[in-house]
């Protein structure tokens, strides 16, 4: 019987397994790998004491780290991804896609998620080449270019702000003719006299020559099809939250992800918890989702403690 179960890797996953090791808690952490969404980037230059580093490198180091500290406390099944969780009585049992079963008081769930790719014609082609899915790993790379923006939602607008600070341009692309945002987010952006948004259209291909240097869209309405110059392509067309396997023990939202109390980020089950992108918080960076985990482990210490 494990105090906890840590499923899911990234910076959630980690961050959670070193603080379970200092606080000896007896914790199982199951995750596919350590690498989260950012590990596709060439450089990272917001994780909080890095001025920079790769996606790759983070992967390894936030690994190396929980290593450090697992002793004899903290037991780690790489490699491995969870295909349901039930409540047993007092205690949960885990099952893992290899077939084996895990016992455990509490869960921290920290799968994050994953982003909904292009697949335009060109798309697979430029990906890290031009089209990115991360404005605040990879946006200052543009810095004084024209950039596209491909979402009409808040996180598209949210990426297209963050842009405006250090790019030539930014277009925002939106296949409905209404812009999926808040009104006051969408009239922020486009008062900015460096930012165009061009609604009812839909994004059919991505030209390059070796690196993205066009997007071709095309007008819903009018058939009409048009170029747009740029050297990079931020897409925002949503999430896809890796939460299926807890989906009947806890209250999901509309897009799947777990809805958490965010006083303690503990879910609508009591013993489980959950932290990082998989949840229903506003924002979604690695330095979030490594403090939402700290909170869920000093929350799920004291109900440990306190049972």
């Amino acid at each position: 019987m494990y105090d906890l179960i840590i499923i899911g890797g990234g910076p959630a996953g980690a961050s959670a397994g070193v603080y379970a090791a200092r606080k000896r808690l007896k914790t199982l952490l199951i995750a596919n790998t350590f690498a989260g969404q950012s590990v596709v980037s060439e450089k990272i230059e917001n994780w909080i004491g890095t001025i920079a580093i790769s996606g790759t490198e983070l992967a390894e180091s936030m690994k190396k780290h929980v290593l450090a500290y697992a002793g004899d406390m903290v037991q780690i099944k790489e490699g491995e991804i969870v295909t349901s969780v039930k409540k047993e009585d007092d205690h949960f049992l885990v099952t893992t896609g290899g077939g084996e079963n895990f016992q455990t008081k509490t869960i921290l769930v920290t799968t994050g998620s994953a982003r909904r790719k292009l697949t335009i014609s060109g798309a697979d082609k430029f990906e890290h080449k031009g089209i990115t899915y991360c404005a605040s790993c990879d946006g200052p790379l543009f810095e004084g270019q024209d950039v596209v923006v491909i979402g009409g939602g808040n996180a598209g607008f949210e990426t297209a702000a963050q842009l405006l600070a250090y790019t030539k341009s930014v277009t925002v692309i939106n296949n409905v003719k209404q812009w999926i945002a808040d009104p006051i987010t969408v009239d922020k952006v486009l008062s900015n006299p460096k930012a165009k948004g061009i609604s009812d259209s839909t994004p059919v291909e991505v030209k390059g020559d070796g690196f993205v240097n066009a997007l071709v869209v095309k007008n819903n309405e009018t058939g009409e099809v048009s170029e747009i110059p740029t050297t990079g392509i931020f897409v925002e067309i949503g999430q896809s939250p890796a939460t299926s396997f807890v989906k009947d023990l806890v209250k999901l939202n509309q897009r799947g992800a777990i809805e958490i109390d965010p006083w303690t980020q503990e879910t609508s089950m009591k013993g489980i918890w959950a932290a990082g992108d998989c949840t229903n918080v506003r924002y979604q960076q690695n330095n979030i989702a490594a403090g939402d985990a700290l909170r869920a482990l000093e929350d799920l210490y004291v109900y440990l403690k306190t049972k």
